[in-house]
C-alpha cells in the first residue's frame, strides 16, 4: 500500500498535496475491505426491483427481528415486550441451568463475527448494541415458542391480551428481512435449557409454533438457515410426491374460467401444502389460499432469487425450483403479479446448463 501511495504522489505533478487525501482515502477503503466469511447462512435485504411491486409483503409492521429494521420508531412498543419476555426467559434459565447473563453475553460475542457475516449487507450497529439486540431477539423467540408449546401464557401476556398481536408476530417472523441465523437460536437454546433441548428440538418448537400455516410434516432433522428457509422447505410436498419436471419451463395453457366452461369442477381442500394440487374424476382440488399467502410466497421467492447460484442449480437439478407461476381466477390479482420481477434460470438439459434470465 505504501508503494502505491508513493507512485501516485510521484506521478501527480504539481498536485501532490491536492491528491494526497484522495490517495489516503482509497488506501483506507482497500484496507477496510475484508473477504467474506463463509457461514453457510445468508440473510438478504429484498432487492428493490422486487420490493417495489409490493412493499408491504416484505416489510414488518409490529416487530423487528435482527438488524435490518432495528431501532425504528414503530417497533418501540414491541421492544418493551421483548424486555418483558427476556425477564421471563431468564427465569426459565435460572430454574434449569447454572447460566448467568454474563455467559449469554460472552457466547454471543464469540459468535458476533459469524452472525454479522450472515447478513449480506453490512450491519452498522456497534458491538454493544448488536450483542444486546441478538440477546433480546433470541430470548424473545425462545420464550414465545416455549409458551406456545407448553401452554405457559400468563393472563396479562401482551400476546394474549391483544389477540391480533400473536397472529401478526407469527407472520412477521417469517419475513426474509426479519431473520436471525438459526444456529444462534439453537446455540442459546442448548446452552440455557440443556435438559429441555435434549427432549424437544428447536425444529420441533419451531414447527409447533408455525403449525397454523398448514406446513407439511417432514423430517425434523433438516438443516436450515433461518425461518424463511424453513418455510420454503416445509411448504414443498414430500420429495416422493414431487411431480416430474420437464427440461423446459411450462406455463398453464388455460384459465380457470376456461376449465370451468369445459366442465372441470373446483374443490377447496385443507391441505398442509400450498402446492398440493390434485385432479380426480373431473375435480381439481386446490389448497385453501389465505389473505397472507402472497406475502409468504413472495418472501420465499425473494430468498430463492437472492440465493447463491449453486443453491439455485441444486434446486433446479432436483426439480424443486420453478420460478414461473401461472394464472388462477380465484386469486387473479395475486397470482398474476407474483412472478413479476422474477429471474428464471433454465434447467440442466443433456448435461449442459444454459443461463437464461428473464426480467418480467
Amino acid at each position: 500500500m505504501e508503494k502505491l501511495a508513493n507512485e501516485e504522489t510521484r506521478t501527480s505533478g504539481g498536485n501532490e498535496n491536492k491528491n494526497d487525501p484522495l490517495v489516503i482515502d482509497i488506501i483506507t477503503m482497500l484496507e477496510m475491505s475484508e473477504p467474506p466469511i463463509l457461514t453457510g447462512c445468508h440473510i438478504y435485504k429484498v432487492p428493490y426491483y422486487l420490493r417495489k411491486l409490493n412493499e408491504e409483503a416484505y416489510t414488518p409492521q409490529v416487530i423487528s427481528i435482527g438488524p435490518i429494521h432495528h431501532d425504528k420508531k414503530r417497533f418501540q412498543t414491541m421492544e418493551k415486550h421483548k424486555v418483558r419476555y427476556f425477564k421471563s426467559f431468564m427465569q426459565r434459565v435460572e430454574n434449569q441451568a447454572e447460566i448467568k447473563l454474563e455467559n449469554l453475553v460472552s457466547t454471543i460475542r464469540e459468535m458476533e463475527d459469524s452472525i454479522r457475516h450472515c447478513y449480506v449487507e453490512s450491519v452498522q450497529l456497534e458491538s454493544h448494541d448488536f450483542v444486546k439486540m441478538i440477546l433480546l431477539d433470541v430470548s424473545f423467540i425462545l420464550d414465545l415458542f416455549l409458551k406456545n408449546m407448553l401452554k405457559g401464557w400468563t393472563r396479562d401476556d401482551p400476546m394474549r391480551v391483544e389477540a391480533w398481536l400473536l397472529d401478526m408476530v407469527c407472520h412477521e417472523l417469517l419475513l426474509l428481512e426479519n431473520q436471525l441465523p438459526f444456529f444462534v437460536i439453537e446455540k442459546l437454546y442448548h446452552l440455557t435449557l440443556p435438559s429441555l433441548s435434549n427432549s424437544i428440538s428447536l425444529i420441533q418448537l419451531t414447527f409447533d409454533f408455525f403449525k397454523s400455516l398448514k406446513i407439511h410434516n417432514k423430517s425434523p432433522d433438516v438443516k436450515i438457515q433461518h425461518f424463511t428457509d424453513l418455510l420454503r422447505f416445509f411448504l414443498l410436498p414430500p420429495t416422493n410426491k414431487l411431480p416430474a419436471r420437464a427440461p423446459e419451463i411450462l406455463f398453464p395453457k388455460y384459465f380457470v374460467t376456461q376449465l370451468s366452461e369445459a366442465g372441470v369442477k373446483f374443490k377447496v381442500v385443507p391441505s398442509k401444502c400450498l402446492l398440493d394440487l390434485k385432479f380426480k374424476k373431473g375435480v381439481l382440488e386446490i389448497p385453501l389460499v389465505y389473505d397472507r399467502t402472497e406475502a409468504l410466497v413472495r418472501n420465499i421467492m425473494a430468498l430463492e432469487q437472492c440465493d447463491h447460484t449453486k443453491d439455485v442449480d441444486l434446486l433446479n437439478d432436483e426439480g424443486i425450483l420453478v420460478n414461473g407461476l401461472g394464472d388462477s381466477n380465484a386469486v387473479t390479482s395475486m397470482i398474476n403479479n407474483l412472478n413479476r420481477g422474477i429471474f428464471r434460470r433454465s434447467f440442466k438439459h443433456d448435461g449442459c446448463l444454459t443461463d437464461k434470465f428473464l426480467f418480467q
